[in-house]
């Protein structure tokens, strides 16, 4: 007889612990009995501080990329860790901070609560919108200022560890130098318009050389052997049928589109209250001061006050006054959303009127291209059954719409369906005898591919390639024949020599920096320069001609200049700057190691898996 199963007493034991332990948890993930990570010295690590670290890091990441992470993604990138580690070291240094006794009191708390702008009302600091604002996030009042003080007295103590850092002037002056040091050239061209002989052709022999030589330029790259089958929304275009009904429809349903009414390009000044605006607008029709000029004193520039291309109906209770205004008017106070408000006309755009005939080609065309995106969808299902039946590229394009078709990709192809992202992604990571897919195409179309084989790089025989071959050797040849005679040239030009006696036509440059550009030059045109002694004429190699450069001057930098002054100071600022953060990582990281950290992976697991 068979043997009866045992009970499986085992895993109900586990599945009652696993929910004893997420019952501490609270109904609201992590809002009730939990509330820290773990502890750094004295102090708790909070999870609403993990938490808001790693929404910061996910937020900062996302807009590094322009588009959202994923948590899976965030974790693959080690962004979970950053997060932590970076809770952990401020609660290192607020533990730190309390062993020493560094405190503020209320009345700093206070300042600092007056000064955030979320927490302003109209006349300052108002303690409903700091209720309200706290309510939101889920802090208390205690809760939040008790970090206003942490943080405070953890300002405090980062500053007293870098503060005393002096500016390193000798880097400063030894930089300045290298940076603003100047050189003054007089330089001209070389071509083969300057050579004495033509450049004789290149003879089989020199071909057969030249091609030995240099194997890369005439070797194709690796190719992959691909059929496919694809189906694209403009292969089936004119298969479409779309009824003029369904064309007016949609011009109806977009008819801001194509009819506009006049509009008004408008900018906007708002004013905290109407007796501003009022005088505002007094001083603007007497003359005495322009809207550039209210803009200005407002601390703003006209960018900050543009409202574009509005409607009558956008401009609510001024739309009757700026529409009645001529270019340039300035008119008001109106009320507007944020206040008291001048408006300044600048522009009309006139009424514009789009026909449903002329606009009909176009909705048409949009219209049949949506039909055939969705008659494609509708086939795919039918399509991957036939690829699972074990239907190849040339069965489905024998069955459906699809079309056949065979190409040797290589990273450089982008005809065709090698257009298409999609393709080039599948075509350079399938694998011979792989199952075939339907991918989608960006445009709503669809394709399948098989790996056929691969071509390795194969170096072209001489003879298909000769013509290639004689215009390189040729080039190459020319090229060597302007430099040597660039170089006959040189040797006849001295310090004091004008270029004009060797029959170039020179150019002068002065106070070149190594940050210079001078257009016509190769990209290793100021490392040459900078190698030069004042006198010395040296060709430069520019691909297909050569440049002749003298070196007339080298100048050190005005140290009474405002800008060179500036740029110092910045030099110097930004290396005291990197020391300090060096001194003060070097002293986290002592204060750190010396400090008991401890965490439950458990619940960083958990909040990890809110996300």
């Amino acid at each position: 007889m068979a043997k009866k199963d045992k009970p499986r007493y085992g895993a109900w034991i586990i599945v009652g612990v696993l929910l004893l332990g997420l019952a501490g948890f609270g109904s609201g993930g992590l809002s009730g009995n939990i509330r820290n990570i773990g502890t750094v010295g004295e102090k708790e690590v909070s999870v609403a501080s993990y938490q808001r670290a790693l929404n910061d890091q996910i937020r900062a990441v996302s807009a590094q990329f322009g588009q959202q992470i994923t948590f899976q993604q965030a974790q693959a990138f080690g962004i979970d860790q950053v997060a932590l580690n970076q809770v952990v070291l401020l609660r290192t240094l607020d533990n730190e901070a309390d062993q020493l006794g560094i405190s503020v009191g209320d009345e700093r708390v206070f300042e600092r609560l007056q000064a955030i702008p979320s927490f302003q009302g109209a006349g300052g600091f108002n303690r409903e919108t700091y209720r309200l604002a706290l309510q939101q996030s889920g802090q208390s009042a205690a809760e939040f200022e008790a970090n206003i003080r942490e943080e405070t007295a953890r300002t405090l103590l980062q500053g007293a560890v870098v503060s005393g850092v002096p500016a390193p002037t000798a880097y400063a002056d030894a930089m300045i130098q290298y940076v603003s040091e100047s050189r003054s050239i007089t330089w001209a061209v070389v071509d083969a318009a300057d050579l004495t002989a033509p450049v004789p052709g290149a003879t089989p022999a020199a071909q057969q050389e030249y091609y030995d030589a240099n194997p890369a330029e005439f070797t194709l790259p690796e190719a992959r052997n691909i059929t496919y089958a694809w189906l694209t929304p403009t292969m089936i275009l004119d298969e479409m049928v779309v009824p003029d009904e369904a064309v007016e429809r949609l011009y109806n349903e977009r008819i801001a589109e194509f009819v506009q009414p006049e509009r008004r390009l408008v900018e906007r000044l708002v004013y905290l209250d109407q007796a501003r605006a009022e005088e505002a607008i007094a001083r603007v029709n007497a003359g005495e001061a322009s809207f550039e000029d209210l803009v200005a004193e407002r601390g703003l520039v006209l960018t900050d006050v543009d409202l574009g291309d509005v409607s009558r109906e956008d401009l609510r209770g001024a739309g009757e006054a700026v529409f009645a205004a001529q270019s340039g008017d300035v008119v008001g106070p109106f009320n507007s959303t944020l206040g008291p408000a001048l408006f300044r006309m600048n522009a009309v755009l006139s009424e514009q009127v789009i026909t449903l005939e002329e606009a009909t080609p176009d909705l048409r065309e949009e219209l049949a291209a949506d039909a055939a995106r969705e008659y494609i969808n509708d086939r795919t299902d039918a399509i991957i059954d036939l690829l699972a039946g074990g239907a190849t590229m040339a069965d489905i394009a024998d069955r459906t719409e699809m079309e056949l078709g065979t190409i040797s990709w290589t990273p450089e192809t982008s005809d065709g369906i090698a257009a298409y992202d999609a393709f080039r992604e599948a075509a350079a990571t399938v694998e011979q005898g792989a199952f075939p897919e339907i991918i989608d195409l960006a445009d709503g179309g669809i394709f399948a591919l098989t790996l056929d084989g691969i071509t390795p790089p194969t170096l072209q025989p001489l003879d298909d390639v000769r013509d290639a071959v004689a215009e390189a050797w040729e080039a190459q040849a020319q090229q060597e024949a302007v430099l040597a005679r660039a170089a006959e040239i040189a040797d006849d030009i001295l310090p004091l020599t004008g270029f004009e006696t060797v029959g170039l036509e020179p150019a002068v440059e002065e106070g070149l920096t190594r940050r210079s550009f001078v257009e016509g030059t190769p990209p290793d045109f100021n490392s040459e320069l900078f190698d030069m002694a004042v006198g010395e004429v040296r060709v430069i190699d520019a691909f297909d001609r050569a440049l002749i450069v003298r070196l007339d001057n080298i100048a050190a930098p005005d140290l009474t200049d405002a800008s060179v002054i500036a740029q110092r100071d910045a030099l110097a600022e930004n290396a005291r700057a990197g020391i300090a953060q060096d001194i003060f990582d070097a002293y986290a990281t002592s204060v750190q190691q010396r400090t008991e950290t401890s965490l439950n992976q458990q619940t960083i697991n958990a909040v990890n898996a809110q996300f």
